[in-house]
């Protein structure tokens, strides 16, 4: 589920903030997101930083140790992170702020080709010596038959979220952000996460897997491993749009369905 995002920044976390970069001068509230009690733009006396946080309590806390752990092996292809601490209630990261605006996943948008190259850098990075949950483990509640599972077995880093507001498309590339949800498993898997976002922003699933081809594992991805990944990802998001009422959940349901449709028809 989405967490409310608070519009004004709490004395607690202002004077955490603080302590780690100095004086702010400025702040400005970010909009877009959906995992953040805090998602702010900072300017401090030396410096301009992205700063996203939770309350200690919250359940999803422990997203924020993980990317904090994993910000040091992808440096890159996403900003780079200044700071994480974890005090007075608030668990804060403050990463390097980046000027650019989010993806475009409409058809023949100019932004793919980034999009798929840096994916293609994410391949090469080596899975890192942290706490990582694989995506057999993650899809485990969203299969018929436990054997499926061994389709998304691997070892490498993927990343998995693919929404938009989660790649920042600047002068040099495409930046990942939103690392909260990194795994492991089959490479292929992320670009075939990928194709869902991009048929809900109205590529037909041919259009949308011949985006994702270009990805250097798609080749490696067997059919049997799609249709199995199709299935799971149309229960998981029938779940998640069950349980949310937000306007973005439909939209990559019904893509869900769509895709594993297609790949059933085949």
């Amino acid at each position: 589920m989405p967490t409310p995002r608070i519009t004004e920044l709490p004395d607690e976390a202002r004077s955490l903030i603080e302590k780690a970069s100095g004086r702010i001068t400025d702040v400005g509230t970010v909009h877009g997101g959906l995992n953040s009690s805090i998602a702010v733009i900072v300017q401090t006396s030396t410096r301009t930083l992205f700063v996203k946080g939770l309350p200690l309590d919250h359940p999803r806390v422990w997203t924020q140790q993980r990317e904090a752990d994993i910000a040091p092996h992808v440096r890159g292809i996403a900003p780079d992170l200044h700071w994480f601490v974890e005090a007075d209630g608030w668990s804060l990261l403050g990463f390097q702020h980046v000027e650019g605006r989010h993806a475009d996943f409409t058809l023949n948008s100019p932004d793919l080709p980034a999009v798929s190259g840096a994916m293609a850098q994410l391949v090469e990075i080596p899975v890192p010596r942290i706490e990582l949950k694989t995506m057999a483990h993650r899809l485990r509640s969203y299969v018929d038959d436990p054997a499926d599972l061994m389709w998304f077995q691997g070892d490498s880093l993927l990343h998995t979220e693919w929404n938009p507001q989660n790649l920042l498309i600047t002068d040099a590339g495409a930046l990942f952000v939103d690392w909260g949800w990194a795994s492991t498993g089959a490479a292929w898997i992320d670009p075939a996460l990928w194709l869902l976002w991009l048929i809900a922003h109205g590529h037909t699933p041919e259009q949308a897997e011949g985006v994702a081809s270009a990805h250097p594992a798609w080749e490696l991805a067997p059919p049997a491993g799609l249709d199995a990944l199709a299935r799971a990802q149309q229960r998981l998001w029938d779940s998640i749009a069950d349980q949310s009422p937000d306007e973005w959940a439909q939209p990559m349901q019904a893509a869900a369905l769509t895709w594993n449709m297609h790949r059933h028809q085949r």
